[in-house]
């Protein structure tokens, strides 16, 4: 899959080129972990990956494609693992908890960040100046639809459950990403998540409420 603003090319069609378009992208990675964007070079990138100079221009024009590729990869792969988390098996409460099935998503979603926090950092401040429009919307679909699958639970109706997944995202994300933006080694994820809990609390307290007020409409009849 290839975002709207990633520019191969060459695509890799046999196994060996995508084996080799694989490691550039690994070896960003790693690199990403260790210092910052503007440090990176292409001929460090090559070298870690072990390939040459070569190599890399048959499949990228220059640094910021093979950077916007990466953001496209690793976006993608937080939000299918949220997804997963998401479907059955359950890994959320078996007791129709919103509140204790949106804290646990939460934390499984800081848990995936803090683990790579220095790389989720640069993915941040890269999107901002990489992504295109179109690849933005996409990446903000694919963390939607997450969020829409743990509400799907409890709104059964479509734009409701959007306009709260919209919101908890909105929150969640602000949270996260301002925070690794200003300081790409943070370290008191606790305090992190204690203060987007409080942030969603009065919006999660409206939704339960409006909830309480349907069912209570619903026996009446």
């Amino acid at each position: 899959m290839t975002s709207p603003s990633v520019q191969l090319r060459r695509k890799p069609r046999q196994s060996r080129a995508k084996q080799t378009q694989q490691a550039l992208l690994d070896s960003v990675v790693r690199l990403l972990q260790q210092q910052s964007p503007a440090q990176l070079t292409i001929r460090e990138i090559t070298e870690l990956a072990g390939v040459g100079l070569g190599t890399f221009y048959e499949y990228f024009a220059q640094k910021e494609d093979l950077l916007a590729w990466v953001i496209h990869q690793q976006i993608i792969q937080h939000a299918g693992a949220l997804r997963s988390y998401t479907q059955p098996p359950p890994q959320l409460s078996t007791t129709g908890d919103i509140c204790s099935d949106i804290q646990a998503l939460l934390c499984f979603q800081l848990d995936r960040i803090r683990s790579e926090q220095r790389l989720w950092a640069s993915v941040f401040l890269l999107e901002r100046s990489l992504s295109s429009e179109q690849a933005y919307q996409k990446h903000y679909q694919l963390m939607l639809d997450s969020w829409q699958q743990i509400l799907s639970r409890y709104i059964p109706e479509t734009h409701e459950r959007l306009r709260c997944a919209e919101n908890l995202h909105r929150i969640s994300y602000g949270f996260i990403s301002q925070t690794l933006l200003i300081q790409p080694t943070f370290q008191d994820w606790p305090q992190l998540q204690a203060d987007i809990e409080l942030a969603i609390q009065p919006f999660l307290a409206r939704l339960i409420s409006t909830k309480s007020d349907q069912n209570t409409q619903k026996s009446k009849l």
